[in-house]
Formats: structure tokens, C-alpha cells, sequence
């Protein structure tokens, strides 16, 4: 039962507030979200007006039919007066244990490229030997400090800027994929924040946060990421994989990103760049 503290109208209100704000960003109706959740639009129409708070169980699924990201999920519930339902366990968890093993095998299979595990925020968690490899053979990695952004090394002029050719081509489409790939397509307040750090490197412009830059048709079924290495253009692609039908909010925001060359002269190439560059320098 609710206490008449988690009752009060305010809470209610903020309840309302926010899932009127979710339903808003999906683009439904009241008819179409109570057609979708199996909720009735009169009892949606209460919700979101203050008058009513759902059960848990009908809270939940409506959060899971506007695919609200588990994160968000607590705060509904909080709203409403519940207690969080979904947990954010470090990796070394004991419940992380087994996500945590899967990363390993995958990061270790990817060699000799590239491959790190990142949070919704792009700071890296984990990565394989070949990742530091790869990136000192253009910059000193132990001079960057932890937790290192993935964003941060690409766009700042002391890290993989100036070895990145078409930087801005490349920067615009960096800046699409954190709207793309955001969790639940959820700019929070975090993101927003990264975004405008990124604004104030040089020659960066603040109209490229926005996620209609137009975009360049690809001559390549991906968008390559290039680097020059001694007069040398090296063409990579990524792949990005999540965990599947995530239970807690780490896991969810979990996102591991591999390195693939694009081309045979780019494999030859970085195969022997990386036996002749030490992880750590």
C-alpha cells in the first residue's frame, strides 16, 4: 500500500509529467500507448493528469511499451512511490560475473584489432591488448588520464585528431551516432553534458550537436573511420553490439565496439603496425 506521503498530489503530478513526457517523445497518442499497454485510455488520461497512479506491474509495462531505458524505469517508479525495481551493479559484481567473462572471450577473439566496451557515456570499461596498441601507435595513452572517453581521444587536438582524416566529416558523424545509439534514443542530462564539452574543443561547431546534420551519402555500406600513419591512409569500420534483454541498468548501457579494416592494403598494414608497437609503450 501507498503511505499518503507517496499518495500526495505532487508526486502524482510528477508522475503524470513525466510519462506524459515519455509518451510525447514516442510519438502516440493516449489511444495508441493504452492499445500498446493494454491499459485503459481513461486510466492513461488519470495517470498523466495527477489524478490516478497506476500498480507497479501496470507502471512497468507501460514504461516497457514506450520502451523507456531501465534507468528512466526507476524514476517513474520513484515518482510514483515505488521502490527502484532495476539495480547498477559494477562489472565485478557477482551478478556481472557471467556478462563479465562473455566481454573477455569477445575483446580476446577480436585480435589483432581493436575492441573495447564502453558505457552510454563512451568512457571505456574494458578493452583488448590490440586497443592501447593501436592508439599508441599514434598518441602516448598512459599520458591520458582514466577514465578515458572514446569521444574525448577522437576530438581532442592532443589526442587522435590529427591523424584522422576528414576529422570534420568524421566529427559530425560521431556526433549523429551519440543520438543514434543512445540508450532507449534518450539524450539525458549526462549526454548533453559530453556533447557541450565536446563544442569546446578548436573548430568545433555547436549547430553539430543537433541530430539533423545532414547527411553525406556513404559510397560504402558503412561510414569508414580513416587514420594516416606516415603518409599512409588506414580505412576502419565498426561494429557495435549490445547485451541482449538486459535485467540491470549496467548492463543495458553496456556497448562493445570492434574495429574491422575496410580493405586489404588497411589489414596488411595494421598487422604489421601493431606487432612493432607495444601496448604500454
Amino acid at each position: 500500500m501507498h503511505s499518503s506521503k507517496r499518495r500526495s498530489p505532487a508526486m502524482a503530478n510528477e508522475l503524470g509529467s513525466l510519462l506524459r513526457s515519455w509518451r510525447d517523445l514516442r510519438g502516440l497518442s493516449q489511444l495508441d500507448l493504452s492499445l500498446d499497454a493494454g491499459v485503459s485510455q481513461r486510466h492513461i488520461s488519470f495517470v498523466e493528469s495527477g489524478r490516478s497512479i497506476p500498480s507497479r506491474q501496470m507502471l512497468i509495462d507501460i514504461a516497457q511499451t514506450l520502451d523507456v531505458p531501465l534507468r528512466e524505469r526507476n524514476t517513474l517508479l520513484q515518482a510514483a512511490g515505488y521502490v527502484p525495481e532495476y539495480s547498477e551493479s559494477p562489472l565485478d559484481a557477482l551478478e556481472m560475473q557471467s556478462i563479465k567473462k562473455a566481454l573477455d572471450r569477445m575483446l580476446s577473439q577480436h585480435a589483432p584489432f581493436p575492441a573495447v566496451v564502453m558505457d552510454r557515456y563512451w568512457n571505456i570499461f574494458m578493452a583488448n591488448e590490440y586497443a592501447p596498441r593501436f592508439f599508441n601507435c599514434f598518441i602516448d595513452m598512459k599520458a591520458r588520464k582514466g577514465p578515458r572517453n572514446m569521444l574525448h581521444i577522437i576530438f581532442d587536438p592532443e589526442g587522435m585528431r590529427p591523424f584522422v582524416s576528414d576529422w570534420e566529416s568524421v566529427a559530425k558523424s560521431l556526433m549523429r551516432r551519440v543520438y543514434r545509439e543512445s540508450v532507449g534514443r534518450v539524450i539525458d542530462n549526462k549526454t548533453k553534458e559530453l556533447l557541450a564539452a565536446l563544442v569546446t574543443y578548436p573548430d568545433v561547431r555547436t549547430d553539430w550537436k543537433s541530430p539533423q546534420i545532414s547527411d553525406v551519402t556513404p559510397t560504402m555500406p558503412v561510414i569508414p573511420l580513416s587514420f594516416i600513419k606516415n603518409g599512409t591512409v588506414l580505412n576502419y569500420f565498426s561494429m557495435v553490439a549490445t547485451v541482449g534483454t538486459p535485467q540491470t541498468i549496467s548492463a543495458q548501457e553496456l556497448r562493445i565496439e570492434c574495429m574491422f579494416p575496410a580493405d586489404d592494403a588497411t589489414e596488411i598494414f595494421h598487422l604489421k603496425m601493431v606487432q612493432e608497437t607495444s601496448a604500454y609503450h
